[in-house]
């Protein structure tokens, strides 16, 4: 039973996050908010939004593991799989902006998240911090998109009524699927004697993933497989920014020793990413082979661990 509330919880989680970026990007249009200011913001936001329910439930509910792990999992995930799969299916150039401004602010935050996680908690200032960084970051988007407008695929708008509901609607399915998954994770744990910080790091994290993963494949067969590095870079930076930093605010986080390693490892993927980026200015197949290779040996050491 505790499997089929994860599976149902994961498909609320999937299909509420589309329902709501489907809905707020159709409000936004008719708001006459600019395409590229709405891709930057809900769109981003949209497929983080697994991962923000997940670890905000789990902090509400005081399952600290699971709202960092899940976190820290997803960021790993993000980095090696979903770019490095599609990377393996076409080789992509990596955008300038991504390389010069994204992956290093990637890595940055996750030295800082580190440095937080140091005393073993991430208290209520230290989620201040992260909050206003998101503030931060976005401004810096909204600001360059500005300066550098590409209004890019027309965003379908829906009648003012639908969005409402769309974005409502969305919106409880994403609350109800993560308080479901983490419900369904912790019980999965005690009954197989695992830690939660072990589910929270491989099947939540994998699961939450999903949007960012469907979306990434479905541009790379597109042939706008570059899409799939500013995605996955853009939602590890929204994931510690606001999720973390918003979790902690609801309720200061203690944090596990193990959690400081697999933090570790978070900042060696990223500084991965960093060198394939600036060493050819480019992803082939053989680097999304190695990425998808260091995810599978990550996830036996966490096992063995």
């Amino acid at each position: 039973m505790d499997f089929v509330i994860l599976l149902i919880g994961f498909v609320l989680l999937i299909k509420g996050a589309d329902y709501f970026v489907e809905g707020s990007s159709s409000l936004a249009k008719i708001m006459k908010i600019p395409a590229v200011i709405i891709g930057l913001t809900i769109v981003a936001m949209g497929t983080s939004a697994p991962e923000a329910s997940v670890s905000i439930n789990a902090a509400l509910a005081g399952n600290n593991d699971i709202a960092i792990s899940n976190v820290i999992g997803s960021n790993v995930f993000n980095g090696m799989v979903v770019v490095g799969i599609c990377a393996f299916l076409q080789k992509f150039k990596v955008n300038e902006d991504i390389s010069k401004r994204d992956l290093p602010i990637n890595i940055i935050i996750s030295i800082i998240l580190c440095l937080m996680i140091m005393d073993g908690t991430l208290n209520r200032l230290e989620g201040i911090i992260l909050l206003i960084g998101m503030v931060a970051f976005i401004g810096m988007m909204v600001h360059a998109a500005l300066n550098n407008r590409e209004e890019g695929e027309e965003i379908k708008a829906l009648s003012l009524p639908m969005s409402i509901v769309y974005m409502i609607g969305g919106l409880i399915a994403v609350i109800f699927g993560g308080d479901m998954v983490v419900d369904g994770a912790t019980a999965i744990a005690t009954m197989f004697g695992l830690s939660q910080n072990f589910i929270g790091l491989t099947i939540v994290a994998v699961g939450t993933s999903l949007p960012e993963l469907v979306t990434s494949i479905v541009a790379t067969k597109k042939g706008e497989s570059a899409l799939a590095l500013g995605n996955a870079v853009g939602s590890n930076i929204f994931n510690i920014l606001f999720i973390l930093g918003f979790s902690a605010v609801i309720s200061p986080l203690s944090v596990l020793g193990e959690s400081l390693v697999d933090g570790m490892i978070m900042v060696a993927t990223g500084a991965l990413l960093f060198l394939f980026a600036k060493t050819k200015g480019e992803m082939d197949k053989k680097e999304g082979i190695l990425c998808v290779l260091i995810y599978v040996a990550y996830t036996v050491f966490l096992f063995m661990r």
